[in-house]
């Protein structure tokens, strides 16, 4: 079993991979190589069978050379994130759309080849008017460049799927909170930033509403979407491959009501109210909640509350412990 990873080097793409390490089997067979890839070249662990590769997926030649291998799994990862994407366009076209085509161009071109392709999507793909509560009938229409390059790539993978050229899947991620590690360009990166820099004794800055609703996972649950969306059965999802996933329906006030109870109050003390309108307008035509209900059929589970995310971080990334005194 080789499995191709992109964008190995963010924080999922580790994640994940440590975790297929530690399993050493991906639909019952023994992984034999893992092709780890990104703009930096990732890190593969001393003694693990494959390649990391520093590859920019906006180069053309980037597709057909990782696919000339023909990798059984591909987890295509890579992306350049929502507020970077809205920030610089043709960027964000050339690695979300560019790259994702590149590599699909390249499994085309290859005969007697269908790999299992994991997309990770997003639930940017869903703009205003919304419903409070999105169900699996709600159709998406972006209003972000990132959306818009997620859907773009949604439709490319039901359509090569349905040919048989691949066996395609794309899975709309909740916003993934906590994110460890320091703050990227994302719009959401609020999100978790209010959490874990509290966490370790540090301010964090705040800049929309707290009454600003959204949809979570932890990255525990992403790597488990993951790897589940590799090993089912994709039949029963006929022709449309794109899936609403689990999550946490939260506002920020719930968020921080939840670290109260998990930090006490000297964390959520370190939270600056700093009003951002530019943060606020990309993530106040986001999705609020869900009801996946196809996900769930499906198998997909995500954590039950925020106090389960925020606990999970606190195991896995502070080794069970909070800096912060509990008042």
């Amino acid at each position: 079993m080789h499995i191709l990873v992109t964008g190995a080097a963010g924080m999922i793409g580790r994640k994940l991979t440590e975790a297929l390490i530690a399993r050493g089997t991906l639909q019952g067979q023994p992984i034999t190589a893992l092709t780890l890839v990104d703009v930096v070249a990732p890190t593969l662990p001393v003694g693990t069978p494959g390649a990391a590769l520093a590859v920019d997926l906006a180069d053309p030649a980037a597709g057909p050379a990782l696919i000339e291998t023909r990798p059984d799994v591909i987890f295509h990862l890579a992306a350049i994130v929502s507020g970077e994407a809205e920030a610089k366009t043709s960027m964000g076209y050339a690695v979300n759309l560019g790259g994702t085509v590149a590599l699909c161009d390249a499994i085309v071109a290859q005969s007697d080849y269908c790999p299992r392709f994991v997309f990770t999507s997003s639930i940017a793909v869903f703009g205003t008017p919304l419903p409070d509560v999105i169900d699996d009938t709600f159709q998406p229409r972006p209003l972000t460049s990132y959306g818009t390059q997620k859907l773009m790539g949604e439709m490319l993978i039901d359509d090569l799927s349905r040919k048989g050229l691949m066996d395609g899947i794309s899975l709309r991620f909740p916003t993934i909170c906590i994110r460890p590690g320091k703050p990227n360009a994302a719009a959401s990166g609020f999100y978790s930033s209010i959490l874990r820099e509290p966490l370790i004794g540090q301010e964090a800055v705040l800049p929309v509403p707290d009454t600003t609703r959204h949809w979570f996972a932890s990255p525990r649950a992403a790597v488990g979407f993951l790897l589940h969306a590799a090993e089912m059965d994709l039949a029963p999802m006929g022709q449309s491959r794109a899936l609403n996933l689990p999550g946490v329906d939260a506002t920020v006030a719930d968020e921080i009501a939840a670290l109260e109870r998990v930090a006490g109050p000297d964390a959520t003390a370190l939270i600056r109210h700093v009003p951002d309108e530019t943060v606020a307008a990309i993530v106040g035509n986001w999705p609020r909640a869900f009801d996946p209900g196809r996900a769930r059929s499906l198998g997909f589970e995500a954590e039950p509350d925020m106090d389960t995310i925020i606990r999970a971080h606190v195991e896995d990334e502070l080794d069970g412990n909070i800096p912060v005194a509990k008042g």
